[in-house]
């Protein structure tokens, strides 16, 4: 008798130990098939290389990629705790759609009522954004900004073929600028929505045409 078929594997990653921590520590029942998280280190050329090293092993061909985390709100009315699901993510060296975007915004509403949840491109930098550089960012028509998911999408697609998305939480807006993570109420907010986000993400790859092994 032949044993079930599995799905392809589920790559997660985050840069921040503190993203992490809540990764680690959140609700891990669900998965469809394996999963692995990985802290990739801040920046966009750390997320790269970590993406690149973990794809390029046997465990994770064909994997679906998630970039998760912590961002930069950069529109009007934006609080520590919205969730912003990218539609595409794009820094100076290209552009990455993202697939079923709207199964996660349906799944992340569903599971976190009375969040708040954003859609739209999310842009990459290669620093923390304060300032004039939010209102800069929010007319190329960006709704948030972090360093590493870009990069990590690239990498990802660069790597084959693949679904990739992008789930971040809101800890920094532009009438909330947070100076340290996880100092102030934002930072905590942020935390515990961080952890509550596994079980859509999971569903968001159940829900994809993945091939099965």
């Amino acid at each position: 008798m032949r044993a079930a078929p599995v799905a392809a594997p589920l790559l997660i990653a985050c840069a921040l130990g503190i993203e992490h921590l809540a990764l680690r520590t959140g609700d891990r029942s669900g998965a469809d098939g394996p999963v692995t998280v990985v802290r990739t280190g801040m920046g966009p050329r750390a997320a790269e290389r970590s993406v690149t090293r973990h794809l390029g092993g046997p465990a994770l061909a064909g994997a679906a990629v998630l970039a998760t985390g912590f961002c930069a709100g950069l529109a009007p009315g934006m609080h520590p705790g919205d969730l912003v699901v990218a539609e595409e993510t794009r820094d100076p060296r290209g552009t990455v759609p993202c697939a079923g975007t709207a199964a996660l915004v349906e799944e992340l509403v569903r599971r976190l009522p009375g969040r708040t949840v954003h859609t739209g491109p999310l842009t990459g930098s290669d620093h923390v954004v304060r300032g004039h550089e939010r209102s800069d960012l929010l007319a190329t028509g960006a709704i948030a900004v972090d360093m590493e998911s870009a990069a990590t999408l690239l990498a990802a697609v660069r790597a084959g073929p693949r679904p990739t998305a992008a789930v971040r939480v809101v800890v920094d807006a532009p009438e909330h600028e947070l100076v340290r993570i996880g100092t102030v109420r934002g930072g905590i907010s942020a935390f515990r929505v961080l952890r509550s986000v596994l079980p859509a993400l999971f569903e968001w790859h159940r829900s994809l045409p993945l091939p099965r092994r």
